[in-house]
């Protein structure tokens, strides 16, 4: 009786694990959704794809404008020999000078000093030269020997009375003091002066010797250089500060 009991009490069991039904899953919280993110997403992507194209746009607008290749000293004009020509993006708001403009600017005069590689601007240019306040300029002819050969415009020279009419009033004036240091003292003219051009007959220059040069000096001093000029009793010595 015993042994049928326990058959019995054990025949109702299965051996698998009992399997949930499917309405016992838990349910899931549905995705939320996010519009304003998405149309944020959307909008970025249309900004930088405009700006993109933007950036191309003003990169294929280009046009050719003047740079000098060497400083132009205030008052100097521009020569084709000075310039080349180079690609910047279009701007209407910068005056850039065109390369087709070239020929009206050769007839212009620089305000002030343009350092080389600049890319010039019609406002760096007027149709007169503007001398600065207290200036004078003066134009003198040099022989060979009156001048360095490697002189050039924007140097700072030193501009001395030389010849006989020099060594003469030094010599007057000096009294009994030793002549050359009397003479040396006595033949300077002006201690600092700008080149502000220099000859451009460079055939003429190498032929015969010499050089036409325009100076930039005080007022004060204009009249003893175009004196000493006009006698054709000038050198110029190229001084530190260049």
């Amino acid at each position: 009786m015993k042994i049928q009991e326990r058959t019995g009490a054990g025949a109702g069991r299965s051996a698998a694990p009992a399997q949930p039904s499917v309405g016992d899953r838990l349910p899931t919280a549905p995705r939320e959704r996010k519009p304003a993110l998405a149309a944020l997403a959307v909008l970025l992507i249309l900004v930088g794809a405009l700006g993109a194209t933007m950036l191309v746009l003003q990169a294929g607008d280009r046009i050719e404008v003047v740079r000098v290749t060497r400083d132009i000293q205030a008052g100097e004009s521009v020569t084709s020999n000075d310039v080349t020509s180079v690609m910047v993006a279009a701007d209407d708001s910068v005056n850039y000078v065109r390369w087709a403009q070239l020929g009206t600017l050769t007839t212009l005069k620089a305000k002030s000093t343009i350092y080389k590689d600049t890319v010039v601007m019609g406002q760096m240019f007027a149709a007169k030269s503007s001398l600065p306040a207290g200036k004078a300029s003066v134009g003198v002819a040099l022989k060979e020997g009156q001048y360095p050969a490697d002189i050039k415009s924007g140097d700072i020279v030193a501009v001395y009375r030389v010849g006989d009419n020099s060594a003469a009033s030094s010599s007057g004036s000096g009294g009994s003091s030793d002549s050359t240091g009397s003479s040396a003292g006595g033949n300077l003219l002006v201690d600092k002066a700008r080149v502000s051009s220099k000859s451009d007959n460079s055939d003429a220059a190498v032929s015969t010797g010499n050089l036409s040069l325009t100076l930039l000096v005080d007022q004060s001093d204009a009249a003893a250089v175009t004196q000493a000029a006009s006698a054709g009793s000038v050198a110029v010595v190229v001084v530190p500060g260049n």
